[in-house]
């Protein structure tokens, strides 16, 4: 490519009522609004915009009318993905206005300004851990081979796992089997990075030759400083992107904040709730 493209991530929007939802910790849709007011600042300005998963709170469809209303307010394509939080018949009747095939996983692409993104559904209906179901690994194989020539760009709520390992409670990432079998699909096919939410703080790994870019979102923040349980604090940030002949480039925007604690998950609980696990790809 020729030009520098230029694009912003936002994640985990978590998208809902904060005053009548016990588990909505801050006004999400007030943070969603003054991050789409700096967005509007940039120059130049970015050529479309990723939401990756966890657009609502509790997956009504009332709040993905909500969201829809304000992100009217940003004029740049929006490409969405689903995350835990999210239902697709949510997602499908508020955002889509669509009333058949209701639980079918949504994952779709398209070419914005040189770029071909690349949405995947990692939802596991249900739980929190992340999936890739095997019609998606079907389409996928096909449409990476589409747009040869252009850089190729993957959305995915769940960041793939990391480890050699593989980690029977899930609740982080994809599951570990399906995480290697997109590996290996992605494997010499031009991908610039995937970017992904999910676990609420900023974070850039190197996987498999690949970039993972996750963003902290703009519901809570993560405290990386402690292992022995989930300890959301106050915090929100979101990304802007650069793509170039040379590769990504991700430049994180936090939000200030005096980080003070908001809620404590016990990781016990989280574990419990992660997904099946996935049977082994063939």
């Amino acid at each position: 490519m020729s030009r520098e493209i230029t694009f912003v991530h936002l994640t985990d929007l978590h998208i809902g009522d904060h005053v009548t939802d016990d588990h909505l910790f801050s006004d999400t849709q007030e943070t969603l609004r003054e991050i789409l007011a700096l967005v509007a600042t940039i120059e130049p300005k970015p050529s479309f915009l990723v939401a990756s998963g966890d657009l609502s709170n509790r997956g009504d469809a009332e709040s993905y009318e909500i969201l829809k209303g304000i992100m009217e307010s940003i004029d740049l394509p929006v490409v969405y993905a689903l995350g835990n939080h999210d239902t697709r018949e949510g997602f499908y009747r508020g955002m889509l206005g669509r009333a058949d095939n209701l639980d079918a996983p949504y994952f779709h692409d398209r070419v914005i300004d040189g770029v071909h993104v690349v949405a995947l559904d990692s939802s596991t209906p249900g739980f929190i851990g992340g999936s890739i179901e095997e019609e998606q690994f079907a389409w996928l194989e096909n449409v990476l081979d589409e747009h040869r020539e252009l850089p190729k760009l993957i959305v995915s709520h769940h960041p793939p796992a990391l480890s050699a390992r593989d980690d029977l409670a899930h609740w982080r990432h994809i599951a570990h089997n399906h995480s290697m079998r997109l590996s290996s699909l992605l494997r010499g096919r031009n991908v610039v990075g995937i970017l992904s939410g999910h676990i609420h703080h900023d974070r850039v790994s190197l996987w498999n030759g690949v970039p993972v870019v996750v963003g902290m979102g703009q519901h809570a923040a993560t405290d990386i400083l402690r292992a022995d349980v989930l300890r959301m604090v106050r915090g929100s940030s979101f990304a802007i992107g650069t793509i170039r002949e040379s590769g990504l480039t991700v430049s994180f925007v936090p939000q200030p904040s005096d980080r003070s604690e908001l809620n404590i998950y016990p990781l016990e609980l989280l574990r419990q709730h992660a997904a099946p696990v996935p049977e082994a790809a063939e």
